[in-house]
């Protein structure tokens, strides 16, 4: 399987967008120990406890920014006078029902906040790669369960899927008009519903189940039949950056890709994945409870193929090794470790394993 480069990384200005998030704080605290100088650009945190604070990631990356993307002046403020070699943008209004209730604002951070970040770097010099993180819901979803491939048609019957439906093709524009004329390859990254340690997030199944379990009370479940293509943390973040490398050692390398679960792995449902995670943590038994007015698909599946085949990379933990791992992480945390080692610890391990 593909490999981090830490001669790649070792010395790299990175632009991290999001990097107070779940997802963020694992690139950021990867990257830094990849050897890169990251500067984090990003909201305060949304939840509290948060892995950024309990990490302690604003210590951990060179220059920690708290930007609004949606305000383009903030963002070229913020920008002026720096220079970046790779750029990795994982800001984003994350949440499905979040979006639902607040449609105005989610279009105003993954789409504009997304093309406020491209215009500011069009005046970046030094850039290599450029990488923007969509989501698996970009795709039109008929609900056949077909795995999606990256030339499948795009689309969303609701405010988060359409969100980022409507930034891959902004990030295309600027790809088309900007960047690659510059000589800069821009990117998409398509990827599954992440897991892992540290997620503490409103309306994410992981987080909800913790707080459920040190609540001793049962986890309410909405959809338990629905499927989702499971991914740990790990994963996902060590994708994206190999996905990096690619984008600026490789001209050929393809502009979208997904990343989830392998090729021909078993669909786990959410019903299946509670079990396994209050199973873990000893918590009670998961309960249904409908939501007639729910938007989110039944059946989602992605087809992760072309990484495999382009990048040499694909997923190494499948669901039951993905959740066993993020619930250690949690029994752990609770039990008085610190969080900056217990992610530490894992990537070590995940990279050894490689």
């Amino acid at each position: 399987m593909a490999a981090l480069d830490r001669g790649f990384w070792r010395g790299k200005r990175v632009l991290l967008t999001g990097h107070t998030g779940f997802k963020g704080s694992w690139a950021a605290i990867w990257l830094r120990d990849l050897g890169a100088e990251v500067t984090g650009l990003a909201l305060t945190p949304d939840q509290s406890p948060s892995l950024f604070e309990l990490a302690g990631v604003e210590s951990v990356v060179a220059a920690s920014r708290i930007v609004d993307l949606r305000d383009p002046a903030a963002v070229e403020a913020a920008l002026a006078g720096e220079r970046f070699d790779i750029v990795l943008h994982m800001a984003a209004q994350p949440i499905v029902r979040t979006a639902v209730a607040q449609p105005v604002e989610t279009f105003a951070t993954n789409v504009m906040g997304t093309v406020n970040l491209l215009q500011a770097l069009r005046a970046q010099a030094s850039l290599r790669a450029v990488l923007a993180i969509t989501s698996d819901k970009v795709y039109a979803n008929g609900g056949t369960g077909r795995a999606f491939v990256e030339d499948d048609a795009l689309g969303g019957k609701d405010p988060y899927s359409a969100s980022k439906a409507a930034s891959e093709i902004a990030v295309q524009s600027f790809a088309k008009s900007y960047f690659e004329p510059a000589g800069v390859p821009l990117a998409t990254a398509r990827g599954g519903n992440v897991i892992g340690g540290g997620d503490f997030a409103r309306d994410r199944i992981v987080a909800d189940i913790v707080r459920a379990a040190r609540a001793q009370e049962a986890v309410v479940l909405r959809h338990p039949e629905a499927t989702r293509p499971w991914q740990h943390v790990l994963d996902c973040v060590a994708g994206y950056l190999v996905y990096l490398q690619a984008l600026a050692n490789t001209p050929q390398t393809p502009r979208a890709l997904n990343f989830g679960p392998r090729p021909g792995g078993a669909e786990v449902t959410v019903g299946e994945l509670a079990t396994l995670g209050v199973g873990a943590l000893g918590a009670k038994p998961w309960r249904h409870q409908p939501d007639p007015a729910s938007l989110e698909a039944t059946s989602l599946s992605i087809d992760a193929g072309l990484a495999r085949r382009a990048l040499g990379f694909e997923s190494r933990l499948d669901a039951p090794a993905a959740v066993a791992l993020t619930m250690e992480w949690y029994r752990r945390q609770a039990n008085g470790e610190a969080a900056l080692g217990l992610c530490r610890e894992q990537m070590a391990a995940y990279e050894g394993a490689a």
